[in-house]
């Protein structure tokens, strides 16, 4: 499954090779162009108006910023990443994969105020089984990166689990939409950078100065144990998420009100993103040159920014086909 091959590459934030060579040996049929800050593009020639539709390559990651005397390894995050979620995980570390657990100091060796408050990352360290800092150093050096060890396996009823689903499925959609043919003049960007700032979102829109932009993702999911109905993000399985508002971005209401209409009228469930919070893309393409009509379509991942992901099926099949649906029509939307 492309989904599958896509999230079990490794691409922290400005070391998206591995995905960016997968694209490029996958798409033969459609020349390809590589920017400065490693963007890839494809440009599918048209004569309606000029979209840009990404998703980023780009997962959130650690990079090792130091190794202690016993061989230890200091580290800190690369994106969003909550230290609660990463004890005891396994990472694989640099170009060579070495494995390695993030783990701390052991409960029965902790003081009482150590032990009655959460870990902190400056607290956590990853053990690679070396005897000392030299034996580490073999291998590893500061600098380099750590990526979650979480293999995509196939989850209860119609569910996925995988690290890396933010944004993967948004780049198998890519791909996917790739296939197609459409009356615009648009341009396919799988970009860098995006979960350290949204840079390379930033770069590729100036260079295109889109009319519209599309963003595809993964989103926030909170219907899990212990949330309220009223304060879940999205449902999973609940069809794509369309983003109204978030930090960086306040949606065109054309071309929001345009999706949920192709939506309806292709009977493809949808819901909307209840939060403002949150950034993607979409808020480096909005303000890129005069301007661009922007719009976020997400399928929905419980526990997104950590070791492991959960992302329905049918969610990702439903972007897909919203996704294919609104560039088909995009000259007739009135934007």
């Amino acid at each position: 499954m492309l989904l599958e091959e896509l999230a079990n590459l490794s691409a922290p934030s400005g070391y998206e090779d591995e995905v960016r060579n997968f694209i490029k040996s996958s798409i033969k049929h459609n020349e390809a162009k590589t920017d400065i800050l490693g963007n890839l593009i494809y440009h599918k020639k048209g004569g309606g108006k000029r979209v840009m539709v990404c998703a980023h390559m780009d997962e959130v990651a650690l990079i090792v910023t130091g190794i202690t005397n016993d061989g230890f390894l200091l580290f800190r995050t690369v994106g969003g990443i909550e230290s609660s979620v990463i004890l005891n995980k396994k990472v694989y570390i640099g170009d060579n994969k070495i494995p390695g657990i993030i783990t701390c100091k052991a409960i029965h060796l902790q003081d009482k105020d150590e032990s009655e408050k959460p870990a902190v990352i400056k607290d956590l360290c990853i053990d690679i089984g070396a005897q000392n800092k030299e034996d580490a150093e073999k291998d590893i050096l500061p600098g380099d990166y750590a990526v979650f060890d979480g293999k995509f396996t196939y989850f209860g009823d119609g569910l996925v689990k995988s690290k890396a689903l933010d944004d993967r499925v948004g780049c198998a959609v890519l791909m996917r939409l790739l296939e197609e043919n459409y009356d615009s003049d648009i341009y396919f960007v799988f970009t860098v950078q995006e979960e350290i700032g949204l840079r390379g979102a930033k770069a590729a829109a100036f260079n295109i100065n889109p009319d519209i932009a599309l963003v595809i993702e993964g989103t926030t999911c909170s219907d899990v144990y212990g949330s309220k109905e009223e304060d879940r993000v999205t449902n999973i399985g609940g069809g794509p998420a369309v983003t109204a508002m978030d930090r960086a971005l306040i949606a065109d209401k054309v071309f929001f009100d345009f999706i949920k209409k192709t939506a309806n009228a292709e009977k493809i469930p949808f819901q909307i993103k209840r939060t403002t919070l949150g950034g993607t893309d979409a808020g480096a393409i909005v303000g890129s040159g005069s301007g661009a009509h922007t719009a976020v379509i997400a399928a929905p991942c419980r526990y997104i920014h950590s070791p492991v992901s959960v992302m329905s099926l049918s969610d990702y099949e439903n972007l897909y086909l919203l996704s294919r649906a609104v560039l088909k029509n995009i000259e007739r939307s009135g934007l």
